[in-house]
């Protein structure tokens, strides 16, 4: 029996050991950016990670898991009843180089106010990036007085987008709209 104990404890350490090693390794090839490594860039993107921030990012984790792509970028936006939200960034993929972004969007709902933001886009089963540029509906509440952060998520066919923005202003309510994502900048939001 205690040879037995041994033998498990030996398989369940051998095992641990495997998963640890090939953790990374299996991540790398499966192109997904863990949660300690979204919080590095979150925090050189944003200039620091707060508590709040923090923590949206692991209730983001927790409900999709691993991105495989984030878009680190800023946007601006106002409403009176209808809005209009631009905006810019680029997108990251593991192993692959930048390339730049681009976003504009209605909405329409009881929103009041305007606002800047920086936006951090969590992305998940982008498999293609020009399976990106199209529209992504969406609802969004926001009660920014002077700063906030908020989450919400967005999905086109098999691609989910999970925007975290943090930003200024003074807005308040909630919409449906859209973002349309494309790979020129454009006025016109539809």
């Amino acid at each position: 029996m205690l040879a037995f104990a041994r033998r498990s404890v030996a398989a369940a350490f051998a095992v641990a050991l495997l998963v640890l090693v090939n953790g990374p390794a299996a991540r790398a090839a499966e192109g997904t950016f863990s949660q300690v490594e979204v919080l590095s860039a979150a925090d050189n993107f944003f200039g620091g990670v707060t508590k709040g921030l923090a923590e949206v990012i692991q209730k983001v984790f927790s409900d999709l898991g691993e991105p495989n792509a984030y878009i680190a970028g800023e946007e601006v936006s106002g409403a009176f009843v209808f809005g209009l939200r631009y905006g810019k960034g680029d997108l990251n993929r593991k192993g692959q180089a930048s390339q730049t972004i681009y976003w504009q969007g209605p909405s329409v709902g009881f929103d009041f106010g305007g606002n800047a933001s920086k936006s951090f886009t969590l992305v998940y089963n982008l498999k293609d990036p020009e399976t990106l540029y199209q529209r992504y509906p969406g609802v969004d509440g926001s009660i920014y007085v002077v700063a906030g952060v908020g989450v919400n998520y967005q999905r086109a066919g098999d691609t989910t987008l999970a925007p975290i923005r943090t930003g200024v202003g003074l807005r308040f309510g909630g919409n449906l709209g859209y973002l349309h994502y494309t790979k020129s900048a454009s006025w016109i939001p539809f």
